[in-house]
């Protein structure tokens, strides 16, 4: 019987070590929406009304952390480049260079949070909101005071959030994945203490709702930054004397990181402003959508790590110049992503009720609706959708590890703002189908997403190489 002929991309080798690099990301970036989704259960069994106040809050929390953390990606890229041809122990100056950023960025986002945070929110809840037959919105004053509170909250966490984001990408492009992760848990352990003390009222402190998340939130933020600064100092070449930067290294890094945030401010932007559209139709559509997003969102986290490992794998092939390497890397990477996305779906669909109830009280009613029975019943929605949702970021990941900045980014922001939003509040609120009419907004606009970047890696996989090689 004859072999069969598996494509250059399938090689036993090249498997092992996407996974040996994507299992430890994917753990280490799960820590991050595990902390959301800590927030979220802990909320769902004490206080689950208050939920939209903390979703609500995202939409300048996430266009911030989604703009510095693309900003930042280019001390990954190069990075990788330069541990491809042997020259990491020089990265030192790439770190320095993007610690700085970090720095600054997160004081500026600090502060332009703070500054437009209730503004915002009275303008969206108060002066904008639609008012129709499938709208609801009780108290839409008391909406946008406690949705600016939590933000200014969280806002304070920018700072050290930016500093461990520098940090966990440079470990990460050093191939230190898994010490990343053990610090991400340590803060996820610290973040459902600090829950508990100050959401569930543990220990025999008054219960604070959606603040204590935000105060939760931001102690654990603090604590992960400084365990991943000390592990940079001690761990990598970070602070070491490095060569003279070549010409242009500094426009690269930065270049190569505007796109990204560019991305990053579209997708993020895109979802957090469907929470404020899912906030006008009622705090129970709003509730309800906010879950089952979440589930999504911590099922992204599992192409977080596949997505950062074959940027890292064709980063390092880029910087060799080999396009063959290139182009199997980020084929590989994307069937990884369709085939986790699979497994993931179905769980989803095969543990609707369970999960549901896991994220909140089995008897919580908001506006004559019970929460978990909602949230059950579309999850089916859910499984289809983060099958794109992970496509589409490691097919952008794989483009922008070759130095294609804008490409990526058009295709988000077309996706996002142009099809998702619209899809979302004509489904949601003009069509009347509440959450579910959100949901099918939302898939539409990740399946356009997926759909366009993965052709753009296979165009560019049919064109000749061309950029910078370490």
């Amino acid at each position: 019987m004859r072999s069969m002929n598996w494509p250059a991309w399938v090689r036993l080798g090249d498997i092992i070590d996407l996974l040996r690099l994507s299992v430890p990301i994917a753990i280490s970036r799960m820590a991050m929406m595990l902390m959301s989704m800590t927030d979220a259960v802990v909320l769902g069994q004490f206080a689950p009304g208050e939920l939209p106040f903390v979703l609500n809050s995202w939409l300048p929390m996430g266009v911030t952390l989604g703009f510095s953390m693309g900003i930042l990606i280019g001390v990954q890229v190069l990075t990788s480049e330069m541990l491809g041809v042997g020259r990491h122990a020089q990265s030192g100056r790439i770190f320095r260079r993007g610690l700085l950023a970090s720095i600054g960025l997160g004081v500026v986002l600090l502060g332009l949070v703070v500054l437009i945070a209730d503004p915002l929110f009275y303008w969206l809840f108060v002066e904008i909101a639609p008012v129709s037959e499938t709208t609801d919105l009780a108290n839409p004053e008391y909406v946008a005071a406690s949705t600016a509170s939590v933000t200014h909250i969280l806002a304070l966490a920018l700072p050290g959030f930016t500093i461990s984001t520098v940090c966990g990408l440079y470990l990460e492009a050093l191939r230190r994945p898994t010490l990343v992760a053990i610090i991400s848990y340590g803060g996820v352990l610290l973040n459902i203490v600090l829950d508990l003390a100050y959401v569930g009222g543990f220990w025999g402190l008054p219960q604070m709702g959606a603040e204590g998340v935000a105060i939760a939130t931001t102690g654990s933020r603090y604590a992960i930054a400084v365990a991943m600064f000390i592990a940079v100092i001690f761990l990598t070449p970070a602070f070491r004397a490095s060569p003279k930067a070549e010409p242009g290294e500094a426009r690269r890094q930065f270049e190569v990181g505007i796109g990204s945030a560019i991305s990053n401010v579209a997708e993020w932007g895109g979802f957090n402003l469907t929470f404020t559209i899912a906030t006008w139709i009622s705090l129970a559509a709003n509730t309800v959508y906010g879950y089952t997003i979440q589930l999504v969102g911590f099922c992204f986290m599992f192409y977080m790590g596949i997505a950062s490992a074959t940027s890292v794998r064709v980063a390092e092939a880029f910087g060799r110049g080999n396009k063959e390497e290139v182009v199997n890397a980020g084929r590989l990477g994307v069937a990884a992503t369709i085939l986790t996305g699979v497994t993931l779906g179905l769980s989803l669909v095969i543990f609707s009720g369970p999960l549901s109830v896991l994220l909140v009280d089995g008897e919580a009613v908001i506006d004559g609706v019970r929460i978990a029975p909602a949230i059950a019943s579309l999850l089916f929605l859910a499984s289809v959708m983060t099958v794109f949702d992970g496509i589409q970021a490691t097919a952008s990941f794989a483009l922008r590890a070759q130095e294609i900045v804008w490409s990526p980014s058009l295709i988000h922001i077309g996706s996002f703002f142009l099809v998702m939003l619209p899809a979302c509040y004509w489904f949601g609120i003009v069509q009347g189908n509440g959450a579910r009419g959100m949901m099918e907004g939302a898939l539409i606009g990740v399946f356009v997403a997926g759909t366009l970047q993965t052709l753009m890696l296979e165009l560019k996989a049919a064109r000749p190489l061309k950029g910078h090689a370490a």
